[in-house]
């Protein structure tokens, strides 16, 4: 797929924006958690104002008093612009979404609609942890299909699970991260037909949670899930929560393949009622009028990842970063560094820096943790810093 150009004139960058006093006094889970000593790097929140489009929306609906229930097709109609400008994918049928409360909520009731109790649902480990918790409590059964060499989806693999994991023509799901967390990988259209073809052969559905798909570094193509050949069965949720960073205003697609269309149809119509009215305003004049930020925040991601790898090199040469191509989030292999398991605990303890465990993240997370990027680069430089002293 083309890649439109990534200018930002006029943008500033918005990871600049903001100074740690001024952060300090949110009140959200990433400020909150640890005490006023302790830098967050942790949870997928970005230390960015929001943009403009999306405040002056808001407000607008705040002072009309428009705060009611969700209606109608306008975040879906967004979605499929932005889908259009951005990845010249033509696909997104307003009339196959739904609004769910958000990714994770949306990715219960996809699963819900395709299996059913004790049925496996596969993932690629290391991979984000909501993944376990919130099949494990819908009573589905998670099975492991590693990433391969290079953090990379392994076909063979994938191949050997989905016959395994139908056998005796029991329903399957295969939960799909798709860019994946925490690794950064953009999957191909290459490597997305192989699943979308190995996925028919053996009757698996796919449901994609697609969350980071706005956050691709510029110039490497995202292909949608559903735009591959043999995915018309598939199910994908997306959401501008994370490239705008608006998590707390809850609203999200589930996306529906053409031959998906009857199973989505069949979600229950309380699950409407769970998005955000306003976070549905949020979202849409996210993706219609907020282009322009969100190049600005790639341009400034872009330059925080080199600015890791180059305080890495000076500071922790034994730590590797994954080379990532989307999200805001570092993948880190701290298994030289002779910290044990979990080296974002004594990052922690002995650093006060906070990093996402890598052991929640199921298989080869022993060892790593993650790092979020989308921070400032002073607060980025004092984080490594930190961590390096951690080590003295």
């Amino acid at each position: 797929m083309t890649r439109i150009p990534h200018d930002t004139p006029g943008v500033p960058d918005p990871l600049r924006a903001l100074g740690l006093e001024r952060l300090r006094r949110r009140t959200s889970m990433k400020w909150r958690t640890y005490p006023e000593d302790v830098l967050p790097l942790w949870v997928a929140e970005m230390d960015v104002p929001l943009a403009e489009p999306v405040v002056r929306a808001v407000t607008d609906a705040l002072a009309l008093g428009d705060t009611g229930y969700p209606a109608g097709t306008a975040y879906a109609e967004a979605l499929a612009a932005f889908a259009a400008r951005r990845w010249d994918w033509h696909g997104v049928a307003p009339e196959r979404t739904a609004i769910v409360p958000d990714v994770m909520l949306g990715v219960v009731e996809m699963i819900r609609l395709v299996t059913g109790p004790g049925d496996p649902v596969i993932v690629n480990p290391p991979v984000y942890p909501p993944f376990f918790q919130f099949v494990t409590h819908m009573d589905r059964r998670v099975v492991d299909a590693p990433l391969g060499a290079g953090l990379r989806l392994d076909p063979g693999l994938l191949e050997e699970t989905f016959q395994r994991a139908t056998a005796g023509g029991s329903r399957a799901a295969y939960l799909l991260c798709s860019p994946h967390n925490p690794t950064g990988t953009v999957h191909t259209a290459a490597e997305l037909a192989t699943v979308a073809g190995l996925a028919e052969r053996y009757g698996v559905r796919v449901v994609a949670d697609e969350i980071h798909a706005p956050l691709v570094t510029p110039g490497v193509p995202f292909v949608p899930y559903l735009s591959v050949p043999g995915a018309e069965r598939g199910l994908s949720l997306m959401s501008a929560s994370k490239g705008w960073n608006l998590a707390g205003l809850k609203a999200a697609l589930a996306l529906a393949g053409p031959a998906a269309a009857a199973d989505l149809a069949r979600l229950p119509e309380e699950v409407s009622h769970g998005p955000s009215h306003v976070g549905v305003i949020a979202h849409t004049a996210a993706l219609r009028e907020a282009g322009d930020w969100l190049d600005a925040l790639l341009a400034g991601l872009r330059a925080n990842r080199r600015l890791l790898a180059d305080l890495l090199a000076g500071h922790l040469p034994d730590v590797r970063v994954h080379p990532a191509e989307a999200t805001f989030l570092a993948w880190l292999d701290c298994r030289a560094l002779g910290l044990g398991d979990d080296p974002a605990g004594a990052f922690l303890e002995r650093g006060r820096v906070a990093l996402s465990s890598g052991l929640p993240f199921g298989t080869g997370g022993s060892g790593h943790a993650r790092l979020n990027l989308a921070t400032s680069p002073d607060i980025l430089t004092e984080a490594v810093r930190r961590m390096a002293a951690a080590l003295a």
